[in-house]
């Protein structure tokens, strides 16, 4: 059985996020650290975590601030760099903990667009990213509560905006949505600032994606309502990167780790992730910079 830990760790602004891992019973091959979506927690990753940690990787997640067992008021950021600060700490905690290992990173949804901000600046830090979904073009948000949201951000930053996103728009199994629906952690709140700073972010890195330099893999659901098709494929031909690889998942929704799809896609994820362990080995004892 996987031994489970859980703990706090010190974010931007010293604040202590709530965040769990799970180690292997076999000989460690390398940590992964998975970033959650927009209302949802680190509770939700189990589906991926299991075989994971099964086939030898230390796995590590966090709540986001405001989201889950972390504090804050839900869904809300005051400047973005406060998610790349949050995540800078807690992959220094990872690799902390095992230096001799080599690092990847995979993101859902938000959690796509914070993994891919991040690796842009620090290209170094990471053996390489995986995307489910990541929120890089037209998103299932109405673009006017979006448009509110900045009007609102500049006088009202913590106004809290109803997203509009639905739990039956994350997966196909009805058991998954009736969960989520039950599950007092998950919200559907997103701050004024926050789309302020989503909004601005994304732009960044759809600018920026020509020069990403790790390998990638983006990963998107064909019947997906909250991230549309098309934002994924062509986010995808941006990366000129030549080690990066596309898949999608014919009928699947907006959580692919907890749609029918998973096993396919814990698969595709594992294989990659094998694919990529020789060449990350130059990544084991890098020292990450403290330059965000």
């Amino acid at each position: 059985m996987m031994e489970h830990y859980q703990g706090r760790f010190r974010g931007s602004q010293n604040l202590a996020l709530y965040y769990q891992s799970w180690q292997p019973t076999v000989a460690a091959k390398a940590t992964i650290a998975l970033v959650h979506g927009l209302g949802s927690h680190s509770g939700w990753w189990m589906n991926l975590v299991q075989p994971l940690v099964a086939q030898g990787y230390w796995v590590y997640t966090f709540d986001l601030r405001g989201h889950g067992q972390s504090p804050g008021p839900r869904g809300h950021v005051s400047h973005w760099h406060e998610y790349r600060d949050d995540f800078h700490q807690f992959c220094q905690l990872m690799q902390a903990q095992h230096p001799k290992l080599p690092s990847f990173a995979l993101g859902h949804s938000l959690g796509g667009v914070i993994v891919l901000d991040y690796v842009l600046r620090c290209t170094e830090t990471l053996a390489g990213v995986i995307a489910i979904a990541p929120a890089l073009g037209a998103v299932g948000v109405s673009p006017v509560k979006l448009w509110l949201g900045q009007l609102l951000s500049q006088y009202w930053p913590q106004f809290a905006l109803e997203t509009g996103l639905s739990p039956v728009g994350g997966s196909r199994n009805k058991d998954i949505v009736a969960a989520y629906a039950k599950d007092p952690l998950r919200h559907t709140r997103g701050s004024a600032r926050l789309a302020t700073e989503f909004l601005l972010t994304r732009q960044w890195v759809q600018h920026h994606l020509s020069e990403l330099t790790v390998p990638t893999l983006i990963l998107q659901g064909s019947d997906d309502s909250v991230v549309l098709l098309e934002s994924s494929r062509r986010a995808f031909e941006q990366i000129q990167n030549q080690d990066k690889e596309y898949r999608e998942y014919p009928g699947a929704y907006h959580d692919l780790h907890n749609d029918f799809c998973e096993l396919t896609v814990v698969q595709d994820i594992l294989n990659w992730l094998e694919r990529h362990l020789s060449s990350a080995e130059r990544f084991c004892r890098f020292e990450m910079s403290s330059v965000l």
